[in-house]
């Protein structure tokens, strides 16, 4: 049983599991919201709720299992990814790949229980998350791939409720596109060094980071323009305007932290966009339930 729980979390280290935090609060807003539009009601079921969660944890399973998987040669070589279990044999290549694989399994068994459309994207939806471990050898817009990774999020959950992909989902979803790739562009400052090293194509190495600094700044932004659009188009009220603002100044700190002080950035990385997500969800909920 030790080593059960062991290496249970081997693998919750190896997915980064309380990252999660960043996808689900917007695949359950594009489910409440799309509920409401269409039952007056944004409670979807228990049996909608039960297979989207295990839809986004098998996909972002998939997705970090298969990156730790093909980035195994270059954590080894970074000194802040050395100690991953994908590198230092806690977990094996073997082991990663069968859990990728269940994984990828379980994600299109589940979008077969949800409906035809679910199954119909949910292989193309593999291979665009599978993507972003490919792009960052070859092309810096690996950044915009994570984005559109975690922007197919709300997408997927609307159409768990209504099967369709309607206007108002795509500005959610470009909109988190720009928020991840934006909050990924910080973040990447910390391997700027390293990534030269090992001639990886990232902004920062190709830019630098005053001009890193500058893109993310665009790509928030824009995150707050395209989240405007998705709560004009979606009829929605005060308190998901009010989310819109918080976001904006949630974002505005987290720029302020990396600014301040490079060391921030894990800080400004998971405890801002962790809590961002979570607000966003909370106040678009209150929002349909009084509106």
């Amino acid at each position: 049983m030790e080593k059960l729980i062991k290496k249970i979390k081997d693998f919750s280290e190896l997915v980064v599991f309380t990252h999660s935090v960043f996808a689900l609060p917007f695949i359950f807003i594009a489910m409440i919201v799309s509920s409401s539009i269409i039952n007056g009601s944004v409670w979807f079921g228990f049996k909608l709720l039960i297979l989207g969660v295990l839809a986004a944890v098998s996909a972002r399973n998939f997705a970090m299992g298969f990156n730790r998987f093909m980035d195994r040669d270059i954590d080894g070589l970074n000194p802040r990814t050395k100690n991953r279990p994908n590198v230092d044999g806690r977990i094996s290549p073997t082991s990663m790949m069968v859990f990728v694989l269940v994984n990828a399994f379980i994600f299109i068994m589940v979008a077969y229980f949800i409906n035809d459309l679910a199954l119909y994207l949910s292989v193309p939806i593999l291979l665009i998350l599978a993507s972003y471990s490919y792009f960052k050898r070859f092309s810096y817009l690996a950044h915009i791939i994570l984005g559109v990774s975690l922007a197919l999020a709300p997408i997927a959950g609307v159409v768990a409720v209504s099967e369709s992909i309607p206007l108002w989902v795509l500005m959610l979803s470009c909109g988190v596109m720009f928020w991840v790739a934006g909050f990924d562009l910080l973040y990447s400052l910390q391997d700027i060094d390293v990534d030269k090293k090992l001639g990886l194509h990232s902004i920062p190495s190709i830019f630098g980071a005053e001009k890193t600094m500058l893109f993310s700044k665009i790509f928030h932004s824009l995150t707050i323009v395209f989240w405007l659009l998705f709560i004009l188009i979606a009829n929605l009220s005060y308190f998901a305007y009010l989310a819109l603002i918080l976001s904006a100044l949630m974002l505005t700190y987290e720029h302020y932290l990396v600014n301040k002080d490079f060391r921030k950035i894990d800080r400004a990385f998971f405890t801002v966009n962790g809590y961002l997500g979570i607000m966003f969800f909370v106040l678009v909920l209150i929002d349909r339930i009084v509106f």
